[in-house]
């Protein structure tokens, strides 16, 4: 059988595989193993599956310890281990109370405060799910209890949490460099722009929809002192030193990504037993989830590795570079057919299963056409945050629907997200149009 033949059927059922709600690692894990056998057992012309075994066996192997053993790859764990440790330590909500403290006059003031949190408690975590489901514990009930218009209360955390996913550090960069040979340090430098602008739009949406619909929001009498709102802002310090550490440090190249990702998680720590927040409790339980999600990520991360050895084995990557090639399309259409599949796949696909199933035909593509692997990360990376939130499969949705039980109805948070997507789809042409709002930083660092 064609080899080629074999690769496209493996991607068909991944792709099913995936939409069904199977797990992403056992999926591209199987799919890519049982393709790389049946290639390598026909590539005589007959069927000879002794032959086969030991060679598939190395390749699977082979890949999966290069991948584990991958020096970038240490800094998934530690950036993981910051964002339990700072939330156990209180450091990551305290963003959000500080807003809330300096915001509540505004009309909206809670839902900016709750975007706001989001986007402080993203720059340490670098998990949109996570920050979706810790800040709508928090913000939700909060919003819902001042009389907010339910759709606002959910779908501004829902919203404000796929910001997780651009704001440094972010999971998604990481394996991104990691598949693409991409500096990682870039990769976090290029996203803080297009995050802020994320941040800054999904404020202005809030605004606007409250200034259109005043009783969405219901005006807050409650007012905090000078002092209070003081005490507050100083609070929220270890929150913006962690983020000055992250960024400054890998911008002023004192440091790199996985150093900077170890020097905060010590100060992180340092920071918590100071204040006497963190107790050894909470760093077990912060080392316990720390291990069982950097698991899942390396064994998601080791099956992708392999896949992406079926993809070069199969040639399927250079077929579809040389067909799209051969129908001469200009670059601007052949990021619209890049975006409109992406924004596809995003309503029924995780993020993660998105990229590493995509990544192998798009990077050999983008590459013929010579375009910056560093700028199409970043917009690889929002329209997964896109994907985040569309209907009908968005996970943050899903996600604040857990957390509000039965009170809302997920229709309502979907009728609430389409002016946040509104927000994503602009800021998406924007960073497509003008390359320079993501390569600015990383431009300026060399």
């Amino acid at each position: 059988m064609d080899p080629i033949a074999i690769g496209l059927i493996a991607f068909l059922a991944g792709i099913v595989l995936l939409a069904l709600r199977a797990p992403i690692g056992f999926t591209l894990g199987a799919v890519a193993i049982f393709a790389i056998f049946f290639v390598l057992a026909t590539r005589t012309g007959t069927f000879m599956p002794e032959r086969a075994i030991r060679a598939t066996a190395s390749i699977v192997f082979s890949n999966a310890f290069d991948l584990v053993h991958s020096y970038d790859l240490s800094m998934i764990p530690l950036f993981v281990a910051l964002g339990h440790v700072a939330y156990h330590a209180g450091i990551t909500t305290r963003i959000y109370h500080a807003a809330k403290v300096w915001l509540t006059w505004l009309p909206g003031g809670v839902a900016v405060a709750s975007i706001m949190g989001c986007g402080g408690f993203s720059a340490i975590t670098g998990s949109s799910v996570a920050c979706a489901s810790t800040m709508g514990r928090i913000c939700t009930p909060e919003m819902m209890r001042m009389g907010y218009d339910n759709r606002l209360a959910t779908a501004s955390v829902a919203a404000g949490g796929t910001l997780g996913s651009l704001i440094p550090p972010s999971v998604l960069f990481i394996i991104y460099g990691i598949f693409t040979e991409t500096s990682i340090s870039s990769l976090f430098l290029a996203g803080v722009l297009p995050g802020l602008l994320s941040l800054a739009g999904f404020i202005l949406a809030v605004l606007i929809w409250v200034w259109r619909d005043p009783s969405v929001a219901p005006r807050s009498y409650e007012r905090y002192s000078a002092g209070q709102k003081l005490e507050a802002a100083l609070d929220a310090w270890p929150a913006v030193l962690l983020f000055l550490v992250i960024i400054g440090g890998i911008y002023g190249g004192i440091f790199t990504a996985t150093e900077a990702a170890a020097i905060s998680l010590a100060a992180t720590m340092a920071i918590g037993l100071f204040q006497r927040k963190l107790t050894l409790a909470k760093i077990w339980t912060s080392s316990k989830e720390t291990c069982l999600q950097t698991a899942a990520i390396f064994f998601i991360a080791a099956a992708a590795k392999i896949f992406v050895a079926m993809v070069a084995l199969t040639g399927v990557a250079p077929m579809v570079v040389d067909l799209v090639s051969q129908q001469n399309l200009p670059i601007i259409p052949m990021l619209a057919v890049i975006v409109v599949i992406y924004l596809l796949l995003g309503m029924f696909l995780d993020p993660i299963g998105i990229m590493v199933l995509t990544l192998p035909l798009m990077i050999p593509l983008v590459e013929s056409y010579g375009l910056n692997l560093i700028w199409f990360g970043v917009v690889v990376i929002k329209l997964l945050e896109i994907g985040l939130i569309t209907p009908p499969v968005g996970l943050n949705v899903f996600v604040i629907a857990n957390v509000v039980g039965k009170d809302v109805p997920i229709e309502r948070i979907f009728a609430g997200i389409t002016r946040f997507l509104s927000i994503d789809i602009i800021v998406l042409i924007l960073i497509i149009s003008f390359p320079v709002i993501s390569l600015l930083l990383p431009m300026s660092m060399r």
